[in-house]
């Protein structure tokens, strides 16, 4: 049934002619009963009534190709029967689909031409052929109540025709909008991937920083204290291994012709930077419980950088969305292969494009910048809001490397 729907949806004008041949036999039926009575008003030669039914029927199959000159071709009709004295028949009845069918899909002049038309219609049909023993003013009454449904029919036709336009109106906005935020997410993935890439670019620099220290120590000492210089050797290979665990989160991306400050390279924030971070937010008036969980030890400068930012960019989301009156906690735990981060908020949540639409806000990265950092350890982020209110931000970074 479903196939057979959508094939006639596809074929219109296949359904507009079984309707035009359902028309047309039944005027012929009629005709032949009111010649055989000889009940017409004006002429009833074939001659004259086959060829009108045959172009009202003709109107009918060809209306959602071609409605305008079906609405001409009927017009002309309507003519020739008062002209030729023909009277009405059932395919008549073509000149209110094809008035339904112009205020739809038609130009605007013939919207407004079928509706001119329309309203002298029935007037002049009565004139043409009055009804017998028939008063003026039941006259005019039959006149108004025929005029009716042609108006009826242009009306429901137009009020389609605005709905219509009114929904490819919001479909084409919502397609833009939706272009315009795919847009926006590209670029803010390209600046935030950018960013991370020239954060881990001076990690790695400092640790290839530490190695070359290291390495001037142990060729200083290494006659005169070799235990100094085997120490020095073995912090230069974990440094090592550690600097080519970095690179393999570049992801490719190259840092190109920006320096720090005074050309020199410098570490960034880590887990225990978290603590100043935190009062930083205290002192501007977010009130933050942090604890941290487990047994803190040294990890790699990847997932530091990470978990820092991420609480950073969470306490950020809360001063802006949270209210007022809002208060956050931070949860660090320190597990056996990884480290969880718990970051919730007690305010009026975030708003959901925040976290849905890949987390584009339309003002900032959102949470764009945290999936990205936490992807390039190879970690997990879940971010949402809370049952009881508020939002929170919770992610899994794994110590082993990410390949």
């Amino acid at each position: 049934m479903q196939r057979l729907y959508d094939f006639l949806r596809r074929h219109p004008t296949w359904v507009d002619s079984f309707w035009a041949v359902l028309l047309l036999g039944i005027s012929a039926m009629v005709e032949a009963v009111r010649m055989e009575a000889a009940e017409a008003p004006g002429t009833d030669s074939p001659a004259a009534i086959v060829p009108v039914v045959v172009l009202l029927c003709l109107v009918i199959a060809l209306r959602r190709r071609m409605p305008e000159k079906m609405l001409l071709l009927a017009i002309g009709v309507g003519v020739a029967q008062l002209a030729l004295d023909v009277a009405t028949t059932p395919a008549n009845f073509a000149f209110l689909v094809i008035t339904y069918t112009v205020a739809v899909t038609g130009a605007r002049w013939a919207s407004r031409l079928s509706l001119a038309v329309s309203l002298f219609a029935a007037p002049l049909a009565q004139v043409r052929w009055p009804e017998r023993d028939s008063s003026v003013l039941g006259t005019v009454a039959l006149m108004i109540f025929m005029t009716v449904p042609f108006v009826l029919a242009w009306v429901l036709g137009d009020s389609i025709r605005t709905r219509r336009a009114y929904y490819e109106q919001l479909e084409e906005r919502a397609t833009r909008l939706e272009k315009e935020r795919e847009a926006q997410a590209k670029v803010a993935v390209a600046a935030e991937r950018a960013r991370i890439a020239r954060e881990l670019h001076d990690v790695v620099a400092h640790n290839v920083s530490v190695m070359v220290v290291q390495a001037d120590g142990a060729a200083y000492v290494l006659d005169a204290a070799p235990d100094q210089a085997k120490k020095a050797l073995e912090t230069i290979s974990s440094t090592g291994r550690q600097a080519l665990a970095e690179m393999r989160r570049l992801l490719g991306v190259l840092r190109t012709g920006e320096h720090q400050e005074g050309g020199e390279y410098v570490p960034q924030p880590d887990v225990e930077q978290i603590d100043d971070l935190i009062q930083q937010c205290r002192t501007s008036g977010l009130p933050v419980d942090f604890k941290v969980e487990g047994t803190p030890r040294p990890l790699p400068s990847g997932v530091e950088l990470t978990a820092y930012r991420i609480v950073q960019e969470a306490l950020t989301n809360t001063r802006k969305h949270g209210g007022p009156n809002a208060g956050a906690s931070v949860r660090l735990v320190y597990f056996d292969d990884g480290l969880g981060l718990l970051v919730e908020d007690d305010g009026k949540g975030a708003p959901h494009e925040l976290y849905e639409e890949g987390g584009a806000d339309g003002q900032g990265h959102g949470l764009i910048g945290m999936r990205e950092r936490v992807g390039m350890v190879g970690g997990t982020l879940d971010a949402g809001p809370r049952p009881g209110g508020g939002f929170r931000i919770s992610a899994l970074l794994p110590l082993k490397p990410a390949h």
